[in-house]
């Protein structure tokens, strides 16, 4: 593992079950929720889906299980990779409360193993801004690839790269220029919702923010075929870009862009 992904696992594992539990209830709580309502709690993302019934979903950086409960609940055979035990922890309790069947595996998403999940995938699904937690777009970029069958689907939402300049969505982090490529480190998204004393003795993430061409060019660059890209505001104004999703088929075999 990386020394900055063991930084952002570190991170990751520092009070988020009381974390969640605090802001999305307790596991038979949010359960309830994704039972009334599962296509409700996917939300936008629910558009991007061609069906559910027995679609085998990796969820990357799957977090507390907060988009493959539902998924699962409406027929898809979930898989989240996630860094965090105690996101697991949760996520796990939240499944059993609302009998649905997840599988968790807690890993470097960039050591998933490729021997057992290779190929395995009918959509590869992200959201929620996870992008910045690797240091080489290109390398994760290739991962996902790996992961999916030919033909399947690239689902990748997060965090717009306008962020870099301003902080749009009120996260309390650092601005930098758009066009740099320096390795930051700053809080967790959730930090500042903890008391400052509590705060300030959460371990800082290492984050590398990209531009849109990076995004863009690496989905390409990896294989895929890019379908949309969409454009979404931000929930602090609905007058500037706040988020995106971008839409790619796994083409096969990977085309040589080197000739």
């Amino acid at each position: 593992m990386k020394d900055y992904s063991m930084q952002n696992k570190k991170a990751w594992e520092y009070n988020a079950y009381e974390f969640w539990v605090k802001t999305s209830g307790t596991p038979s709580e949010r359960a309830k929720k994704d039972i009334d309502n599962p296509v409700g709690m996917l939300k936008r993302y629910s558009e991007y889906f061609d069906t559910y019934d027995d679609v085998k979903v990796a969820n990357i950086c799957g977090s507390c299980g907060k988009k493959a409960i539902p998924l699962a609940l409406l027929g898809a055979e979930v898989t989240v990779f996630d860094i965090s035990e105690d996101n697991k922890r949760y996520a796990l309790e939240v499944a059993k409360a609302a009998n649905a069947d997840i599988n968790f595996e807690v890993c470097d998403i960039l050591e998933i193993d490729t021997d057992k999940y290779g190929n395995y995938f009918d959509v590869v699904f992200m959201e929620g801004g996870i992008l910045h937690y690797f240091h080489d777009i290109d390398e994760f970029m290739n991962m996902m690839y790996s992961l999916l069958k030919k033909g399947g689907k690239l689902i990748c939402s997060d965090f717009h790269p306008f962020r870099k300049i301003s902080d749009i969505l009120n996260l309390e982090q650092p601005a930098t220029g758009y066009f740099s490529t320096d390795i930051v480190e700053g809080e967790m998204a959730h930090a500042r919702f903890f008391e400052e004393d509590i705060r300030r003795q959460m371990p800082k993430c290492s984050y590398r923010k990209y531009t849109i061409s990076e995004i863009i060019n690496s989905i390409i660059n990896s294989g895929f075929r890019l379908e949309k890209f969409d454009e979404h505001p931000a929930w602090t104004n609905d007058k500037i870009p706040g988020e995106f999703t971008a839409i790619a088929i796994k083409q096969s075999p990977k085309r040589n862009l080197s000739k």
